[in-house]
């Protein structure tokens, strides 16, 4: 086990698969909430409700679509059979997304979007949850999960780059800002539905993973609260995620009202995402060689140092300055991301310590909640803001308005990265620590004794993973 290696084929059709993940929040985050207020023409904060309540109903779909997963026995395996399931109801969901309906009455309007949104969460749900759940079921090896994360976000970052400057691109070519948004709807369906084809055919699920059906319990949406480690990655991802999706949100704001180069939204955006891309290979051999925790860490204090630098930055600066405060952000950006889905890999290793059982698809279902919170938040909180502070859709913003739109853009993202680094210096498995952690593991699902040494380890190991 401890050679175990995934072939390459396998990688790529794995990674293909969030280029849906990582493309649809690039787009939603940066571009939806401008598109309720200013396109469909809802207000600020009616517009941040539909994201809210859509929280409510995720909150209850994800975990439990993490236990049917779980439970899910067919040839294919628990998670594959979603993604064919998926493919035509990702295209129809995000099409709907991003219809302009033109209903007269705002409460109207503000229905229909509603219940879009709700579609589009729920299969994200549907798909991702499971898609979550299968990065720990292909390989057990610690490097070796850096590695298949390093492939995934890859074609995530690529699939970001790609959302975050062709949609506008594809807007401006139709006469109308509500029939461009609809055929970017339907191209970016098109594109997010067709790679799960690829990913059906290219993976494959451990057999011994497919244990028999275990009893349903309500407790199960609560016993990963007391897995010491899921938490502190809970957290730090809650946090972390929680920022990138504040700056995407405000960053059309910031770059239109304040900086005065709204044309430039999108190229700033690309410039920080293919910079990700780039630094890839340097984070993955950073978590490879002197850990994950490491790689998080350091990432996060360069996005923050990224984040004062962004205070020297004025209407009257170079684009160079803009494209450069980009740059350095995705340096940050891009080792947050690839080290916190690398982590999440080896919680299930954790779960089966304790529970004797593997529970991909419910530890997925909170992780999938807690991104879509992230995002809800970060939208909710914005548009709540910028309402507050008498945003005027098109026109020319107050003295006061300019003020807060600069502090949401530095000093909130600084406040929660500081959180994120707290959560992150508590965070306790290692690579010495899993390493032990699969050979415990590896011995009692052969239904073997353990000896006294590992037993002392395997009390060692649940103290300080789990909390008990």
């Amino acid at each position: 086990m401890q050679g175990e290696r995934l072939s390459l084929k396998t990688k790529i059709g794995y990674g293909l698969g969030d280029l849906y993940g990582g493309g649809a929040f690039i787009i939603v985050g940066t571009y939806y909430l401008h598109f309720l207020t200013d396109v469909v023409r809802i207000t600020p904060v009616l517009a941040g409700l539909i994201i809210m309540i859509s929280k409510i109903w995720d909150a209850i779909s994800d975990p439990l679509m993490g236990i049917i997963s779980d439970r899910t026995r067919t040839r294919f395996g628990r998670r594959r059979p979603y993604f064919l399931m998926g493919i035509p109801l990702i295209f129809i969901s995000f099409w709907l997304l991003w219809y302009p309906v033109g209903f007269a009455q705002e409460w109207q309007r503000f229905a229909y979007m509603l219940f879009s949104y709700l579609f589009f969460v729920t299969v994200i749900t549907m798909v991702m949850i499971p898609y979550n759940a299968l990065a720990p079921e292909l390989t057990l090896d610690y490097n070796e999960r850096t590695s298949l994360t390093a492939f995934r976000m890859f074609f995530s970052m690529l699939s970001s780059v790609i959302c975050a400057v062709l949609p506008l691109e594809i807007v401006k070519r139709f006469d109308s800002p509500k029939a461009g948004y609809m055929a970017m709807g339907m191209f970016f369906g098109a594109f997010f539905a067709i790679p799960f084809l690829f990913t059906f055919l290219a993976t494959r699920e451990r057999k011994e993973f497919r244990q028999q059906v275990f009893k349903f319990s309500f407790r199960e949406f609560l016993e990963p609260f007391r897995n010491k480690t899921f938490v502190y990655i809970l957290l730090m991802y809650l946090f972390s995620f929680l920022t990138m999706d504040v700056i995407m949100s405000v960053l059309i704001y910031y770059t239109t009202y304040y900086l005065g180069k709204g044309n430039i939204t999108n190229l700033a955006l690309g410039t920080l995402l293919i910079v990700e891309i780039a630094f890839i290979p340097f984070w993955s051999f950073v978590a490879k060689k002197y850990g994950k925790r490491v790689a998080f860490l350091s990432s996060v204090m360069v996005w923050i140092v990224a984040m004062f630098y962004s205070l020297t930055i004025t209407p009257a600066s170079s684009t160079l300055v803009i494209y450069l405060f980009a740059a350095f952000s995705g340096i940050g950006t891009g080792g947050v991301v690839i080290t916190i889905y690398s982590m999440f890999a080896d919680v299930p290793d954790v779960d089966e310590l304790k529970s004797g059982q593997r529970r991909e698809g419910i530890y997925s279902g909170l992780f999938t909640f807690m991104r879509k919170l992230s995002s809800a938040v970060g939208l909710f909180l914005v548009s709540s803001i910028i309402s507050a502070a008498g945003y005027r859709p098109g026109q020319e913003q107050s003295e006061t308005f300019l003020l807060v739109l600069r502090f949401v853009f530095a000093f909130l993202p600084v406040l929660l990265l500081t959180i994120a680094l707290l959560f992150a210096l508590k965070y306790p498995l290692t690579r010495q620590m899993h390493d032990t952690l699969k050979k415990i593991l590896q011995i009692k699902r052969q239904n073997l004794q353990l000896d006294e040494e590992l037993k002392r380890e395997e009390e060692m190991l649940k103290v300080k993973l789990l909390g008990e």
